[in-house]
């Protein structure tokens, strides 16, 4: 276990850690979110003293271990972490990469060494490149590998610094599986990460860290669907909203597509879907309001039901009085057709339309 008493942590011109109190039992699969600059990663480094606190004290299974009377070697061996950079030595082939340290800080022979090392590189499903270097491997091949030198240690809780944020999206997801499998397995972790749906489905816990502190916390459900805090709400509502304002017909649309392109991304909302919202968002802005004046003056947001498993493009529109469905674009009259699903019941305002069942369309005009 592991015990965190009013933990303070100073710069010089920065305090990102005042009061912090948390408890990590065994076995606790531990999310840490939050806005940037929280001091999310400072926490983590602060529990294993590669950043001593200022004040406050950090127990480790009943000692404290940053009164200056412990060995700190001792207390690392039992904390594995994985970075955002993999840190692996380029010099070594991965499977020396995952035996030196067992063999200078454990005192294993080369052969336990090396059977450790193989088991653990068919865990992460990399066996097959054991001989090769690290420069031969893709990002996210890498970090499975920092993964497995971390857990050829033995830890007793392994601390992830946003162990997927260095990687391309592609990669992204290797990487979470196998921090899935761990979590399954009982091993103890505490993941800061911005992929906020892998932290919600991963953690038995979630800490969000605001103004110094762990300002949250609780269940995934709790802290995701049910939030009780302001600033835990408003941060929450962020995750699930995309808001575009549009001002000028001359509006890089290609910037907002991108923007859509990750909002899917950290909310695993089908590339299709998006497709589908593009050709949505192109057709009533860009092809119908647009066409009418120069200086355009629209407010688009896109939202996200989990629950609904539903989408939500709301446009409101200041200017000349226009009314969508006196357009002769067929294909932008066939996303306002009544829907066909139940899932209207559901929603407790109509919609404008629905488009293939999935994305639910908002239109509001007001008067300049």
């Amino acid at each position: 276990m592991i015990e965190l008493r009013h933990l303070r942590k100073e710069y010089e011109d920065i305090t990102p850690l005042e009061d912090v109190n948390v408890t990590i039992n065994s076995g606790d699969v531990i999310s840490v979110i939050g806005p940037s600059g929280t001091g999310k990663s400072t926490l983590l480094r602060c529990i294993n003293m590669l950043e001593p606190p200022t004040s406050g004290e950090i127990i480790v299974d009943g000692q404290v271990i940053n009164d200056g009377n412990c060995d700190l070697n001792e207390i690392r061996k039992k904390m594995g972490m994985v970075f955002q950079s993999f840190n692996l030595f380029g010099h070594l082939t991965v499977i020396e990469n995952i035996m030196n340290p067992q063999i200078t800080l454990l005192g294993r022979s080369r052969q336990e060494a090396y059977d450790k090392a193989m088991s653990l590189l068919n865990t992460v499903g990399l066996n097959s490149k054991a001989f090769n270097y690290p420069e031969d491997l893709s990002g996210g091949q890498q970090q499975r590998i920092a993964i497995a030198r971390t857990l050829a240690m033995d830890p007793d809780i392994i601390l992830f610094d946003e162990p997927t944020s260095a990687l391309d999206p592609g990669m992204i997801g290797e990487v979470q599986a196998v921090i899935r499998m761990l979590a399954k397995s009982g091993i103890t972790m505490m993941i800061v990460t911005h992929e906020m749906d892998f932290a919600r489905k991963i953690a038995s816990r979630v800490l969000f860290m605001d103004e110094g502190g762990i300002y949250e916390e609780g269940t995934p459900k709790e802290i995701f669907e049910h939030p009780q805090k302001p600033n835990t709400i408003k941060f929450i509502k962020r995750l699930t909203s995309l808001t575009y304002k549009i001002e000028t017909v001359d509006y890089d649309f290609t910037e907002a597509y991108d923007e859509l392109q990750q909002y899917a991304e950290k909310l695993l909302i089908e590339n299709e879907r998006i497709s589908d919202l593009q050709i949505a968002l192109e057709e009533i802005v860009v092809n119908n309001i647009m066409e009418m004046t120069d200086e355009p003056q629209v407010l688009v947001r896109v939202d996200y039901s989990e629950k609904l498993d539903l989408l939500t493009l709301s446009i409101r529109y200041q200017g000349e009085h226009h009314d969508p469905k006196d357009s002769d674009n067929e294909l932008f009259l066939e996303m306002l057709d009544e829907p066909t699903t139940d899932v209207l019941d559901q929603i407790v305002e109509p919609p404008f339309g629905i488009y293939n069942n999935l994305i639910q369309i908002n239109f509001r005009w007001e008067e300049a």
